[in-house]
């Protein structure tokens, strides 16, 4: 994480100074709804999603390099809740078929590819289901002002202020202007500064994050300085007193 929070620093004044200069991304602007694409409503008529809505909202899981299935065969109890760990170079091995390539997979097609691997020759009509048991290869490293930071996997889709809240949501120190997403592409480092505040009021869509990406929350230092004032002043609390008896 110590590695992740210099890339924070040594990218933020750059991606800052470039975002200043973009009126849409990362405004300040207390508007509200400015999107495009976004449709304002009475707060009473915000209508429901359509079924085709949230079947968009997911994305099929694909299995990656190390992690870890749960296989079972209908009617087998020796076939049946097998843990297999899928090895580096994306395969699994299972009983009887040997070896199955599985990167790039979601659960429903190593199923199909393991009953077509047993139809015929070990099983007349085989029955089997693949599970998720724990997810390595498909992971986003969520850090600075959050309360829990760490790595988390990423299951269907998944937007900056969904990372957010995996990561329990931002703390007191957080700088919610200066929300940075890290993502390597092609061998090649991007960086985009964004306003979770604007994104709060509609003003740009939530954007989508994926497996890799690195999301850092910003830290407000005047607002650390503040607290640790506060701690080290025991009259703090009287001066206001005082000073708002004399407005």
């Amino acid at each position: 994480m110590a590695a992740v929070e210099s890339r924070f620093h040594h990218f933020a004044g750059a991606v800052l100074f470039a975002a200043m200069a973009l009126t849409g991304c990362a405004s300040g602007s207390r508007d509200v709804g400015t999107a495009a694409n976004l449709t304002l409503v009475p707060a009473d008529s915000l209508p429901a999603p359509a079924l085709s809505d949230l079947a968009a909202s997911e994305r099929p899981y694909r299995v990656g390099p190390f992690d870890k299935l749960t296989v079972d065969v209908f009617g087998s109890e020796e076939l049946s809740k097998k843990e297999i760990q899928v090895d580096a170079s994306g395969r699994m091995s299972f009983p009887l078929i040997g070896t199955v390539a599985v990167a790039g997979k979601t659960p429903g097609e190593i199923e199909e590819a393991m009953e077509g691997l047993f139809r015929g020759r070990f099983i007349k009509n085989p029955q089997i289901t693949v599970n998720l048991k724990e997810i390595i290869s498909q992971t986003i490293t969520i850090g600075g002002e959050v309360k829990e930071p760490g790595v988390y996997p990423v299951v269907g889709k998944m937007t900056l202020m969904r990372a957010v809240a995996t990561a329990k949501g931002t703390t007191e120190f957080s700088k919610k202007d200066e929300v940075i997403i890290f993502r390597t592409i092609n061998g090649s480092e991007y960086a985009a500064l964004y306003d979770m505040r604007a994104i709060q009021r509609g003003n740009y869509s939530d954007p989508e994050v994926f497996a890799n990406d690195v999301v850092l929350v910003g830290d407000s230092s005047a607002r650390r300085i503040f607290r640790d004032f506060l701690q080290a002043s025991p009259l703090i609390a009287p001066l206001f007193y005082l000073l708002n008896n004399n407005n």
